[in-house]
């Protein structure tokens, strides 16, 4: 009876730490999404869809690697009107939640985020 009680107490100490951390996670995508939104769009002149579907989710960390160096230089060269923001050191903490929503529905993730 007591190997149930501790099974059981495992489990539901599993499930409340995924549930927990599974929104945690998607904060950082819903945080990404707005900074996208408010600091991004309209240097990029594109959708949030559009934005997340240029790369896979591999290429997106690729790209994020390294405090953000690669997104960072590709994406100041493609739009120079994002550059100044891009290259804020200060920027860094809502790119890294851009990273989060660009890798969540990167173009091979099967999901469209909301903000089409």
């Amino acid at each position: 009876m007591k190997t149930v009680q501790k099974t059981a107490k495992t489990l539901l100490v599993a499930l409340m730490l995924t549930t927990a951390f599974g929104s945690a996670l998607h904060a950082d995508a819903v945080k990404g999404q707005k900074y996208y939104l408010k600091s991004l769009k309209n240097k990029f002149s594109m959708n949030g869809t559009q934005f997340a579907g240029q790369h896979t989710q591999d290429e997106w960390e690729e790209l994020f690697e390294n405090r953000g160096e690669g997104f960072i230089q590709e994406y100041s060269l493609k739009y120079p009107k994002a550059e100044k923001f891009l290259q804020n050191p200060k920027s860094w903490k809502k790119l890294q939640h851009v990273r989060d929503f660009a890798v969540k529905y990167g173009s091979d993730s099967g999901n469209v985020p909301s903000c089409g």
